[in-house]
């Protein structure tokens, strides 16, 4: 017998977030590496309130993020594991979503170092879906997805130990 193709768990999108949380050449910085890991065109981040501590008022350049969907999403994530041993369990969040951080982007294989980007790390969110998701999303008439269709924490965790091959610690 089969299995269900509407319960098969995919990669739907993945966010890719370098935050620097201070103003000027490092948010350039991070732009680039952005689009040296990605290959698009990465936005930039701005602060949303003012902190007079740090130095920012609002509206200021702070960070860069890429969203990836569809294939070049799952291209990523399996691009970026080998850099990834484990990921803890409370990264996930319920929703069939996940985030995880590498401290360095030179852990990432076939990513050399780049003496005008210097060390930096990012961060990665990954949401995963079954097929159905989109009557949320949908313009006419969005319902809500049932329970038994949403992936779980459990069924999440199944998906990166045996789909991306990570482990997920407690």
């Amino acid at each position: 017998m089969s299995e269900n193709v509407m319960k098969q768990i995919y990669v739907s999108k993945v966010t890719v977030n370098v935050g620097i949380g201070q103003v000027g050449e490092d948010v350039e910085k991070a732009v680039d590496l952005l689009e040296k890991l990605t290959g698009k065109q990465p936005i930039r981040a701005e602060s949303k309130e003012s902190a007079k501590t740090f130095g920012l008022r609002s509206g200021l350049n702070i960070g860069a993020t890429v969203t990836l969907r569809g294939e070049e999403a799952r291209d990523f994530v399996e691009k970026v594991v080998p850099a990834v041993q484990e990921i803890n369990a409370g990264s996930f969040d319920g929703n069939g979503n996940f985030s995880f951080g590498i401290s360095e982007y030179i852990d990432v294989p076939g990513i050399d170092y780049d003496a005008d980007i210097g060390m930096m790390g990012f961060e990665v969110t990954v949401n995963l879906e079954r097929p159905g998701y989109r009557v949320k999303r949908r313009d006419y008439k969005p319902t809500e997805i049932g329970k038994e269709h949403i992936v779980s924490d459990d069924e999440a965790q199944g998906f990166v130990e045996e789909e991306l091959g990570i482990e997920v610690v407690e």
